[in-house]
């Protein structure tokens, strides 16, 4: 096919530090409008069409026989979304890999999957205006004049795939490398007489443009959450670059991948909707693994943009945020104009999470365990009906199930016993109960129970007494 592309234009850009978060309020991005509605299918129109999905963590439970395949069926199951519904790229925010160095099976099943599903000779219906540095390989992978590339991922790194070693590279290289995937948003802090001693990170954006729809795509992948905060709450931390010509046309999408909420009692270091520019249109949030299927308006922002989080694709964890059902989100953009389409994930295992409180059980007596076991068990098999209400034509066959149980008053049961009753029937028989008690509760001379105290972390660490007195 003839794969030839009008000439690649440079737009001029120029750097703005990041913005306060106490910013002028009236710089403000367009208003969240829905595109008119078009038949499916890649056509001449000028919407542009791209699948946005996060942490789809390759290679999880690699060694588990029953869950093992589940991160690569899913990842499958978002590229066969795409190429179906004829997205012209799709967008990953980070942690496409589980762990940091991931073995030589996952790198495998990763490559064929990309293959199978990239390298096509369907055309490409948008171009990149800008300078293609911020790509890793230093080039956009369908310009190359040796391959057919179909359908072009665009992907950060997040905390699991992060760069590593003296060489700063990242099991992401390597799809890279093999022009599979367009890595962006590698950090180069930079440090020298004229910038910050610190250090300062500029992020540029990727320019792209079909017919009147122009996108600025920024992306920034994971840094530590402690050097992040320092480089946003300092005036010159975080260097955006924009464009200069025709700027109120562009649409302005950033994908990073941080801590958006404290996951621990007393963390500081999230990275907060304040810190970021009042220009952008949207911010896709990688990192945080519920799906919340909606973007919704940044009010700690003003409303200057909308957030989307579209959540990991496969449980990594076996907490209530997991278990929230699985999404990708088509984002569909014309001239100036954005909405986002939730598409529901049907290969995902269905992962039903619930808790209980013995002591509120009228059924359970402290003093005899074989109530606490038949209550749980029939707990149990009532969560186990619904997950599998919750299965799909293509879902793995054994559910997930996770029951928090507060046993304060009560004593413990064999969990391995417990679970014998269950396998065959769940994917994880040796981890369904999650057992917990109350913090004890003080009294006071009249034996009123006093109110609970949080904890609160100290409020000086050494990475703060590092960063205020150390001069890098």
């Amino acid at each position: 096919p003839d794969r030839s592309m009008p000439p690649r234009r440079t737009t001029t850009q120029r750097s703005e530090p990041s913005q306060p978060p106490d910013a002028a309020a009236n710089d403000r991005g367009r208003d969240h409008a829905a595109v008119p509605a078009s038949a499916p299918g890649r056509d001449a129109d000028d919407t542009l069409r791209i699948l946005v999905a996060t942490d789809n963590h390759l290679g999880v439970n690699e060694k588990d026989p029953i869950r093992g395949n589940d991160s690569f069926e899913t990842f499958e199951e978002i590229l066969q979304i795409a190429k179906e519904r004829r997205a012209d790229c799709v967008l990953l925010g980070g942690d496409l890999f589980h762990d940091n160095k991931p073995s030589r099976s996952t790198i495998v099943k990763a490559m064929d999957i990309l293959t199978r599903y990239c390298l096509n000779d369907d055309d490409i219906d948008f171009e990149i205006l800008s300078d293609q540095s911020n790509f890793t390989t230093g080039k956009v992978n369908f310009e190359n004049e040796n391959l057919n590339i179909g359908l072009p991922v665009f992907t950060i790194h997040g905390n699991h795939d992060d760069p590593s070693s003296v060489d700063n590279t990242s099991a992401v290289d390597i799809l890279a490398s093999a022009n599979l995937v367009n890595y962006f948003g590698k950090a180069n802090l930079q440090y020298g007489v004229d910038s910050d001693p610190h250090g300062e990170v500029k992020v540029s954006p990727i320019l792209i443009r079909k017919g009147d729809t122009k996108l600025a795509l920024y992306g920034l992948g994971n840094i530590r959450d402690e050097r992040m905060c320092r480089l946003l709450n300092r005036p010159h931390g975080v260097q955006w670059a924009r464009p200069t010509e025709y700027e109120e046309e562009w649409v302005n999408v950033f994908v990073l991948h941080q801590n958006r909420v404290a996951h621990l009692q007393g963390a500081k270091n999230i990275v907060k909707e304040s810190h970021l520019p009042r220009w952008l249109h949207m911010v896709v949030w990688g990192h945080e693994h519920e799906c919340i299927i909606s973007p919704w308006k940044s009010h700690i922002s003003g409303g200057a943009f909308s957030v989307l989080q579209p959540g990991s694709s496969v449980a990594t964890a076996l907490s209530e945020g997991e278990s929230k059902k699985k999404h990708v989100f088509m984002l569909e953009m014309k001239a100036g104009k954005w909405r986002t389409v939730k598409i529901p994930l049907e290969t995902v295992r269905p992962f039903v999470f619930d808790s209980v409180v013995l002591a509120n059980q009228e059924s359970v007596n402290p003093g005899n365990p074989n109530t606490v076991v038949d209550f749980l068990t029939a707990k149990v098999e009532k969560m186990i009906e619904r997950a599998n209400l919750d299965r799909t034509d293509k879902s793995p066959d054994l559910p997930l199930v996770r029951l928090r149980v507060d046993y304060s008053g009560f004593s413990t049961i064999n969990p391995q016993v417990f679970a014998q009753q269950f396998v065959n029937k769940v994917a994880n028989a040796q981890d369904i109960l999650m057992w917990q008690k109350a913090a004890a509760r003080k009294k006071d001379k009249s034996g009123k129970v006093l109110p609970m105290l949080s904890v609160e972390a100290p409020s000086l660490r050494l990475e703060d007494m590092i960063g205020k007195n150390l001069k890098e």
